[in-house]
């Protein structure tokens, strides 16, 4: 089957529309998050901040999405809101508005936890919604919706650059555009899942009855501990590339703010790359595969990259942030198939832990990075990847499904 053949079935599935319409709504407000790390380096100069300091502005944000993020899943698996993505993008302009004025560390506090709530509602609904709209083919559904969220990582340090960096950090308001977009491509998204809860409704019940679990319930707990580790080898190295990687450049190779930016903006092109290909992959061969190659298949970039000039560094970030990102994907929808009615729950637990990991990660780091120097992080980091190798551990899904 030619490449131009898959396309036309990928487009003609019922609701293809609305899967790029989640995947628009994930890249704008991903855009919108990414702007906090982008302006790390102009908050270090405003407020005279130090490392740990911008360690703990990540760690506030990240906690706010993680903790709430299993919170909101559950409570939407119970009662589904329709609205519910437009009340977390709600969340998330105030955080930019407050982003853009404050004049204390107490303030931009206050806004990345207003972002964090927009993020702890919107990731869970719109993974939920993804996976309601995907049917069969889950894994190239999640792919979409991830790379929707890459992609707007990826532009949006880019437009810090060219908007703010030059100026001040008054002009994150040019942000709010984003943020109105943003509710715009969220309408078909309400509208059609309105229509789907109402189809559905009547029949919730017969299909939690019918719904089996394809491990024993001691089995499932194990692997969700093998998950959750495999995310947290994975979010500690995501988390020394998304705060301190412009940091790392700066220091080590002298490189302008405007210029590390650009060198973070093609290691956040490589996740939306990884991530777009991980979902189809694991339809076809299995989520497994996926999940265990691609941690463990970052160890050899991370372990060189911080032995190489500057040219090399670039490359090296760009394979392992396309290897190390395919996973996630696949880690989700094997997590969903563990427990196929707690959707939401699911998805929340397995993007607030990665929130956590990572926000726990930034803080720890920007300590280390005080005491030790900055590129002692990647010294360390760079052995994170190696923890891949538990994906051994995880059960085959499918073939536990046949033996049921």
């Amino acid at each position: 089957m030619n490449v131009a053949t898959k396309l036309k079935r990928m487009a003609s599935m019922p609701a293809f529309p609305v899967l790029l319409a989640l995947s628009a709504s994930h890249c704008l407000n991903d855009l919108l998050q990414s702007v906090i790390t982008a302006v790390y380096p102009m908050l270090k100069s405003d407020l005279g901040i130090n490392f740990a300091q911008i360690g703990l502005i990540t760690l506030i944000y990240q906690l706010a999405a993680s903790i709430f993020q299993p919170v909101v899943g559950y409570a939407f698996d119970k009662r589904p809101f329709v609205y519910s993505l437009p009340a977390g993008m709600c969340c998330t302009t105030v955080g930019i508005i407050l982003l853009a004025w404050s004049s204390s560390l107490a303030g931009v506090l206050v806004a990345v936890f207003m972002v964090g709530i927009g993020s702890a509602t919107l990731h869970p609904e719109a993974s939920r919604i993804t996976s309601l709209a995907g049917h069969e083919r889950r894994g190239f559904a999640q792919s979409v919706f991830q790379v929707g969220g890459n992609f707007g990582g990826s532009i949006g340090p880019l437009l810090v650059a060219l908007i703010v960096a030059p100026h001040n950090r008054h002009y994150i308001m040019w942000f709010l555009v984003v943020a109105a977009l943003c509710f715009v491509t969220m309408r078909p998204i309400c509208r059609w899942y309105s229509g789907y809860l109402a189809r559905m409704r009547a029949d919730v019940a017969r299909r939690e009855a019918h719904a089996v679990l394809p491990l024993s319930r001691g089995l499932t707990i194990f692997t969700i501990v093998v998950i959750m580790l495999l995310i947290f080898s994975k979010y500690v190295y995501m988390a020394s590339i998304s705060s301190y990687y412009t940091f790392y450049l700066i220091d080590k190779f002298h490189v302008s703010v405007s210029e590390s930016q650009i060198f973070l903006f093609i290691f956040v092109v490589s996740t939306a790359a990884g991530t777009l290909i991980g979902g189809p992959v694991g339809d076809r061969y299995g989520r497994k595969v996926v999940i265990w190659g691609s941690i463990l298949g970052t160890a050899p970039f991370s372990l060189l990259l911080p032995h190489v000039g500057l040219p090399l560094t670039a490359v090296m970030s760009f394979c392992a942030g396309f290897i190390l990102s395919s996973a996630f994907p696949s880690i989700l929808l094997y997590a969903q198939e563990l427990l196929p009615t707690k959707l939401g729950m699911i998805s929340g637990l397995f993007f607030g832990f990665a929130f956590g990991v990572g926000g726990i990660a930034s803080a720890v780091l920007g300590e280390f990075a005080d005491i030790y120097g900055i590129e002692a992080i990647y010294d360390f980091c760079a052995y994170m990847p190696l923890l891949g190798i538990i994906a051994v551990f995880l059960p085959d899904l499918h073939k536990a499904r046949r033996h049921s």
